[in-house]
């Protein structure tokens, strides 16, 4: 064939070419450039944009930055996706097996030829339902399309041709596809789609049109992972197509000990089309426990149905020297002992890992009363169970220093518990103090305490500084999640500063997140850790102080949390309960505000931080200061917001009491003493927090946690103190002059 004949031919070809795939441009320069690479990311991916018929302009014609209308269908939102195959071989072409029963037969134009793929390629051809999956062609149940500048695909075609699980909920008109361990879900008329809950914005709402559901090409690779090209010159979409299946594991426990430790090999092997895994291949130095400490390679790699081998997967394994047990041991400052008197004891226990140890003491005490040989003994044990044993005999004279209650006042640790005859303490001189507040704004969310149905648990709107008490007990039978959330309803951006905040749960004892909460709240005004700032831009709601909503609450669990924020214009806050798959800002629109269970206090109540000053010396005689009895602590006065209904603040929880004593007498003690019932929370005294108690709770008015034991002068003393949730009121604080030290 002469030169002639050859560009003949040649110029067939392209016309066939031109006149079987309509012309159309992509929102790029296509100058000179035959493909552009496109990332499967949503937020860079550039949509495709669909022109009319091919009587318009090629690409190298269109203007810079033109944009041209495109006749679309009008989806109809109540029709749903066929139940037909999505996608039909088409039987004309050599590649393409014997057609069977409904198959569409059409015919494809021999150009096709040009578009012949390697492996692994699925090619879409512009304004056309032609697919070619590995060179072999295919008819989609509808052409890409364009809505509003965004091109659509038909998505069970998409999925059909990657190979991924594909089903439809009638009820909630979603798709939803499922690859490997991850499950995605599109929404009929929602530019939302969710990823194991996540949520994930398109460029373009999903539509269904012709009982087909139609979603952006851009958000469905991004969706499957699926990296691709758009070809200019051959009007083409080539999305490359990954069959490779995937191999990983893990090795537990992550400290291994040679000789001593059982390895297990936890694996998780995938395909990404869902082709079974047939085969698992380990190689490397794979044991169940090693013998000797080192360095050890275990790889690991599995072979799909199809034969398809993985990538390998390597894990190096430290082996460590055969872990050492603990040596315990301990002195005291003393052979010989008075009765009554102290016995210092210094541990000297140590672990040559350098590991924490835990030590339990055999009969320990401040002081022994009996005369006769003692017998005192530690066990100390490291992480891995392995222990030792010390023992040391002392002696106890006859003679007495000091009497039992004595020992208790002169040296029992801050946090540990006392007796005191509980009868006498109300009948104590109540010392003279003035009271004054600042206005920290207080929300009490504790009623229903105990929450039978989603909803909203409380709603306020505040400004400045606002403080926040929330205890609530999942009483439904799944797992729910506490969200506080915050609605920026002003025209301007607004600012929220958490200060101060702690959060505890979920497990099932009221009283001990009461406890948690409010030690972590002291905590973080010590180190300043929650420290945070969020912008809220107008008419945006979102969660805040969310460790509270990190963990999901079981049947039963409770959490409480108490937290100081400051904003710099007005804030709604709703604390709401859903359950855990929900999306609670979706929901409060349509939340139902609950009922207080007509037990427990919720209130929204100004001036919460309640400032108590005693001028007096206080110490020189025993004396007492009453919190919560609202008689001589007055309780707040406030509103339900939801009711419109005065509240009091019984027992004056979230309230935030500083304390300062002017004066303490030399060799005083304070003392905790709850009046109201059980007690388990912690304080601040002097910036040091002393729990209430150490062990164990305070259960009767007999108990008092020793709080502070003042030196040989006197001094001031600040303690900063507020109830924890789930315990009683009133409480007292006892002022007792110590007895004279001895030699």
């Amino acid at each position: 064939m002469n030169l002639k004949k050859l560009t003949l031919v040649a110029a067939l070809v392209v016309s066939q070419a031109a006149a079987a795939v309509p012309a159309f441009a992509v929102p790029v320069s296509t100058a000179g450039v035959s493909s552009t690479v496109y990332a499967a990311e949503a937020a860079q991916v550039s949509e495709v944009t669909l022109q009319p018929e091919a009587t318009d302009p090629l690409p190298s014609e269109v203007p810079a930055g033109t944009v041209t209308p495109t006749a679309t269908p009008n989806p109809t939102a109540t029709t749903t996706p066929a139940v037909t195959p999505a996608v039909t071989p088409v039987p004309s072409e050599p590649a393409v097996p014997a057609a069977t029963e409904g198959i569409n037969t059409q015919p494809v134009n021999t150009v096709t030829a040009v578009y012949a793929a390697t492996s692994n390629q699925l090619i879409l051809m512009m304004n056309s339902n032609k697919m070619y999956k590995n060179g072999t062609p295919y008819l989609a149940n509808q052409p890409m399309a364009v809505k509003y500048g965004v091109s659509y695909v038909s998505i069970r075609a998409m999925v059909e041709m990657v190979g991924v699980s594909y089903t439809y909920d009638y009820k909630t008109k979603e798709v939803i596809v499922t690859k490997g361990t991850s499950v995605m879900r599109f929404k009929t008329d929602s530019k939302i789609y969710t990823v194991n809950g996540s949520k994930v914005t398109m460029k373009g709402p999903a539509y269904q049109y012709k009982g087909t559901f139609m979603v952006p090409l851009t958000s469905i690779t991004y969706a499957l992972g699926i990296p691709y090209t758009v070809d200019n010159i051959g009007k083409r979409v080539i999305l490359t197509l990954n069959t490779k299946p995937t191999a990983t594991f893990s090795v537990q426990p992550t400290e291994i000990y040679a000789g001593q430790t059982f390895v297990t090999y936890k694996t998780t092997s995938s395909s990404p089309n869902g082709t079974p895994i047939l085969e698992e291949i380990w190689s490397g130095n794979k044991q169940d426990m090693y013998d000797q400490p080192g360095y050890y390679t275990v790889t690991y790699s599995v072979r799909d149905a199809n034969g398809v081998l993985s990538d390998p997967y390597s894990v190096t394994i430290n082996v460590l020297q055969p872990n050492q047990p603990p040596v315990a041991n301990f002195t005291t400052d003393k052979e010989e002992y008075k009765m009554g008197e102290p016995v210092t004891l210094t541990d000297l226990s140590y672990d040559p890992e350098n590991e924490a140890l835990t030590a339990e003491w055999t009969n320990r005490a401040l002081a022994f009363f009996n005369p006769g040989p003692v017998s005192i003994q530690l066990k100390v044990t490291d992480k891995h169970g392995l222990s030792s044993t010390f023992e040391k005999t002392i002696n106890i004279t006859s003679e007495q220093l000091y009497t039992q209650d004595e020992v208790a006042k002169l040296f029992t640790i801050p946090g540990d518990i006392i007796s005191m005859d509980g009868g006498m303490i109300p009948g104590l001189t109540n010392v003279n103090n003035t009271t004054s507040s600042e206005d920290y704004l207080l929300i009490r969310s504790n009623s229903p305490e105990t929450v039978n149905t989603e909803g909203i648990l409380y709603r306020e709107t505040a400004v400045g500084k606002t403080r926040f008490l929330v205890h609530h007990m999942n009483n439904m039978s799944t797992r729910q999640k506490l969200y506080v959330i915050a609605t920026n309803n002003n025209l301007y951006p607004t600012t929220i500063t958490t200060q101060y905040s702690g959060i505890a749960g979920p497990v099932t004892s009221p009283e001990y997140t009461g406890k948690i909460s409010i030690l972590k709240y002291y905590t973080s005004m010590l180190t300043n850790e929650k420290y945070s700032t969020v912008t809220l831009q107008p008419g945006q709601s979102m969660p805040i102080l969310t460790d509270i909503n990190k963990v999901s609450m079981k049947p039963g669990e409770v959490l409480s949390l108490s937290a100081d924020l400051f904003s710099d214009l007005t804030v709604q806050y709703n604390v709401v309960m859903v359950e855990e798959s929900k999306d609670p800002v979706a929901l409060l629109p349509t939340l139902p505000i609950l009922d207080r269970d007509g037990v427990h206090n919720r209130g929204t109540y100004p001036n919460s931080t309640r400032i108590i000053n005693v001028s007096d010396v206080v110490g020189t005689t025993q004396a007492k200061l009453v919190l919560g009895d609202n008689k001589n602590d007055l309780n707040l006065i406030g509103m339900d917001p939801m009711t419109g209904t005065t509240a009091s603040n019984a027992g004056n929880f979230g309230v935030l009491y500083k304390i300062r004593l002017e004066r303490v007498a030399p060799n005083t003690l304070i003392t905790f003493n709850p009046r109201g019932g059980n007690y388990l929370g912690s304080l601040m005294v002097n910036n040091t927090i002393v729990n209430l108690p150490n062990k164990g709770n305070l259960s009767s008015s007999d108990m008092n946690a020793v709080v502070y034991r003042s030196g040989n002068y006197e001094g001031p003393v600040d303690i900063v103190f507020s109830v924890a949730s789930g315990s009683n009121l009133p409480v007292n604080f006892v002022f007792t002059p110590l007895p004279a030290l001895k030699q």
